[in-house]
């Protein structure tokens, strides 16, 4: 086991080192869930009653967005006598009324489809990030051999670095939680969006809804991609410590370029919706 220095510096830097490892490893944890088994399903029961309730506006909305669609697309009453005029509606009609009523497994198929693209990244490497950041031992023996006068340059630097790292861990778990909490917000009012099928000229509005949320299930193969990225950062040596600079300078430049690092980590996690637009046009 790992001693516990009793230099102060050492210790807050080690700490919040350790609360970034731990957001990390409970991110890859989440990230691997679905919404039905997130904390411990007692939410997605919760999403499935006011799913449920829901449903009965959603015919509602069905049977509007189905009238406006018909006379929005009649050119004249002989239109609506023509038998391929009614029975495309009328096709349409079901598979929205289908949608509506079907809603909850439309969602979840969707979710598993997406879900199998995080799988494949995540059992290239066995299914889990080995690597986790730790505080190099020349850095812990050059701070342990700094004097009282020298050391006080040292205790601002572990300050400001242990902050960076504390904040950018809790954005970092915060992103993860925020794309449950979107999920499930698709999943309840679903019912709403499938009935703009049934319409042609309001069917753009479902359409933009699936695609939306196929996008927020898609945020889960690019937190898994950064992941990857960050951790074969940290396997090839990145950040690199010269032993040779003073303590206060060799702590600076390591922990610089590890909240770098960390950083643009977070960046990519935060801005996981956007990569994914851009990349699929969504």
């Amino acid at each position: 086991m790992k001693s516990i220095s009793d230099n102060w510096v050492i210790r807050n830097l080690e700490s919040a080192i350790a609360t970034w490892n731990d957001k990390l490893a409970e991110l890859w944890t989440l990230i691997t869930q679905t919404p039905e088994t997130f904390k411990g399903g007692q939410i997605w029961s919760v999403i499935t009653n006011i799913n449920s309730a829901l449903v009965g506006i959603g015919y509602g909305l069905l049977v509007l967005f189905f009238a406006v669609g018909i006379f929005s697309s009649a050119a004249s009453f002989k239109e609506l006598q023509r038998p391929e005029f009614a029975l495309r509606h009328f096709i349409r009609f079901v598979l929205a009324k289908v949608a509506v009523g079907r809603g909850m497994e439309l969602m979840t198929a969707i979710f598993s489809i997406c879900g199998s693209v995080v799988s494949a990244s995540m059992s290239s490497i066995g299914g889990n990030v080995t690597t986790t950041a730790e505080l190099p031992a020349e850095i812990v023996s050059a701070i342990e051999d700094v004097g009282f006068l020298q050391s006080i340059p040292l205790w601002l630097v572990s300050f400001l670095g242990s902050l960076f790292i504390t904040v950018l861990s809790f954005i970092l778990i915060l992103t993860v939680y925020g794309r449950f909490f979107k999920l499930y917000i698709y999943t309840a009012i679903s019912p709403l969006p499938f009935a703009s099928f049934a319409g042609e000229n309001t069917a753009g509005m479902g359409k933009a809804f699936v695609k939306s949320y196929i996008g927020v299930c898609l945020e889960g193969a690019v937190i898994v991609l950064a992941c990857l990225i960050y951790s074969a950062f940290l396997s090839s040596g990145s950040p690199v410590v010269d032993s040779s600079l003073p303590a206060v300078t060799m702590a600076w430049e390591y922990i610089g370029e590890l909240v770098f690092n960390m950083l643009v980590l977070t960046g990519l996690v935060k801005g996981a919706d956007r990569i994914v637009r851009e990349m699929f046009s969504l």
